[in-house]
């Protein structure tokens, strides 16, 4: 009986450790929530109006241990696992998203995917600057001609020369591109191979042969740096290149599971916000002597953005303890490439749906483009197009399943 009860108590535990946080991850969040709401929050107006960011953010963000979250403390990082890193990255994003979607370029993008596959050489090289925010990360994969077919439309390209690698080519869309000291990049090292033809780089961005084309000006996440970067007779020693030649694939698919669990978090986080902000403008403005907060249809539109809310946390974390400890390489396949998909899907669009019906509680108020729900409402549209659009994300659930 004691058997019994023992394994209950531990079945039990289990599935509620699947909800719930840990005392050090509740920790964490109240820090991080109290540093965002203090210190990100207030530079939220002027980054969407201006297309700014502070010049030593990253530096601040370093100071404040916001950076580094999965590296170990021995590089000056958290040593806390995707989960983690999620949750900081949901936080984040509620309270700033443009440097929410910047942090996880940095962090999740460059920073971990460096901390997965790079060499020790690579990794004591790069990650303790990057934990510090001396330097500023990047990922450079989606090109002008090449989005939701990355990989078999890449037309960058890194030909080898002695102990060099010579890349030429341009990236598109890049996020914290026109700031980054390092850029983890993809490029065609065999063209007759197609998407097995492509390798992974760690570029540092003061090489002669790099440059920005431009800074690009968004509908959204506006303070969040966007660029289009070029690459001509860029050389890079051959100790630049991440893992194998050729083997590129791997990276950008594990890569890609992991981005789309981290999506799920920022839409969270931004949806929450969302449902603050309505709450507290339906309990403020009153209508036909009343607080509209007291009408039947503003109770339904209010209950509809918690349930959104709600049900996308429980679906993301699910996702994201399925990234936890996920072996070097693996992804872009089976399970964990279905469920990230499914997340990152049901997220992007129980976000757009809460922001929606929270602009218009809002109202006319909502409309004006210096409030901070109007500014969550044109940022809405890039969670459902980043990371795979929600119809790649439908196309590779469905192979997975038929794969099945």
């Amino acid at each position: 009986m004691n058997a019994a009860n023992d394994s209950a108590r531990a079945d039990l535990a289990a599935i509620r450790a699947n909800y719930s946080l840990t005392a050090e991850q509740r920790q964490i969040v109240d820090h991080v929530d109290r540093v965002a709401r203090e210190v990100l929050h207030p530079l939220q107006a002027r980054m969407d109006a201006e297309e700014w960011w502070p010049d030593d953010l990253f530096r601040q963000m370093g100071e404040l241990g916001l950076l580094g979250i999965t590296a170990p403390e021995e590089l000056g990082g958290s040593g806390q696992n995707e989960f983690t890193q999620a949750l900081v990255s949901e936080v984040i994003s509620k309270w700033n998203p443009a440097v929410g979607l910047s942090h996880g370029a940095h962090d999740n993008l460059c920073l971990n995917n460096l901390l997965r596959n790079g060499s020790e050489e690579q990794v004591r090289k790069y990650v303790p600057g990057l934990c510090s925010g001396e330097l500023v990360g990047a990922l450079g994969l989606t090109e002008p001609g090449a989005g939701s077919d990355a990989l078999g439309s890449m037309a960058t390209t890194a030909r080898r020369d002695g102990d060099d690698y010579v890349i030429n080519g341009s990236k598109i869309y890049i996020t914290n591109g026109p700031i980054a000291d390092v850029i983890l990049l993809y490029a065609k090292t065999d063209k007759s191979k197609g998407a097995k033809g492509i390798s992974a780089f760690i570029i540092e961005t003061d090489n002669p042969g790099f440059k920005v084309a431009q800074k690009l000006d968004k509908m959204g996440f506006r303070g969040s740096p966007t660029g289009e970067l070029l690459f001509e007779d860029c050389r890079v020693p051959a100790s630049a290149m991440m893992g194998a030649e050729n083997s590129g694939v791997a990276v950008v698919m594990s890569g890609l599971d992991l981005e789309r669990a981290m999506v799920a978090s920022i839409c969270v986080g931004m949806a929450e916000r969302a449902l603050e902000l309505a709450l507290d403008y339906a309990k403020i403005r009153e209508q036909f002597g009343r607080p509209i907060s007291s009408f039947q249809m503003v109770q339904s539109k209010l209950a509809e953005i918690y349930t959104e809310v709600e049900t996308a946390r429980a679906f993301g974390y699910r996702a994201l303890a399925a990234c936890v400890g996920l072996p070097r390489g693996a992804g872009g396949r089976g399970e964990i490439h279905k469920l990230t998909a499914a997340a990152c899907l049901y997220a992007g669009e129980a976000f757009n749906k809460a922001v929606t019906e929270a602009c218009h509680i809002h109202g006319g108020s909502g409309y004006m483009q210096d409030t901070e729900i109007n500014r969550l409402f044109r940022a809405n549209k890039l969670l459902e197009i980043g990371a795979g659009t929600s119809e790649v994300r439908k196309i590779i659930i469905a192979e997975e399943l038929l794969r099945a």
